[in-house]
């Protein structure tokens, strides 16, 4: 009994992280600049190994908002080079299994709440300027000044289908409960 129990909870847990984690995987990686391809892949390898490495019970490890940034910032500063990209993928995985492997995370307590505020403050205003383009029906740009200074010509040609459509889903979102 307690096993399909714990079946059960596994299957709907998975299927609730597949139907956060897939459409962030979506969005995450058109705001990256690498694609909504590459977003998808990137949330189902991030599931496999999470799953087979392990995790804890609470926790369930999907795109961030954090990583968008990073990753957009890396293929800007990279040249949209996959190689170079992929390897950074790599390297800084390998330091998070270092970091893990030495304890480094239990020092992030030390690190003051407004600086923790700021700094996802900050990604939050980064990924709203990431989305202008694709509100406006126009192409995504991963680069944050592009985006700013190109922003009075992008205004003159907004595809007005694409706009109504994103204002209509804003309005949704944010009056029904």
């Amino acid at each position: 009994m307690k096993n399909n129990l714990l079946l059960k909870q596994n299957f709907f847990g998975g299927i609730t992280a597949a139907v956060i984690a897939l459409p962030l995987g979506l969005a995450f990686g058109v705001a990256s600049g690498l694609g909504a391809t590459a977003g998808i892949y990137g949330a189902i390898i991030l599931g496999f190994f999470a799953s087979l490495l392990g995790g804890t019970p609470t926790q369930i490890s999907g795109p961030t908002g954090p990583m968008t940034v990073v990753m957009a910032s890396a293929v800007v500063s990279l040249h949209s080079d996959i190689n170079l990209i992929a390897t950074t993928i790599i390297l800084a995985g390998i330091f998070q299994i270092l970091f893990g492997i030495l304890k480094i995370g239990k020092f992030v307590r030390y690190i003051p709440y407004p600086v923790i505020s700021g700094f996802m403050s900050g990604i939050g205003i980064i990924i709203i300027i990431l989305q202008i383009n694709p509100f406006l029906g126009l192409d995504s740009d991963a680069s944050i000044v592009h985006i700013l200074v190109s922003l009075p010509f992008n205004l003159s040609n907004i595809n007005y289908q694409a706009f109504i459509l994103a204002s209509l889903t804003l309005i949704i979102m944010f009056f029904t409960p």
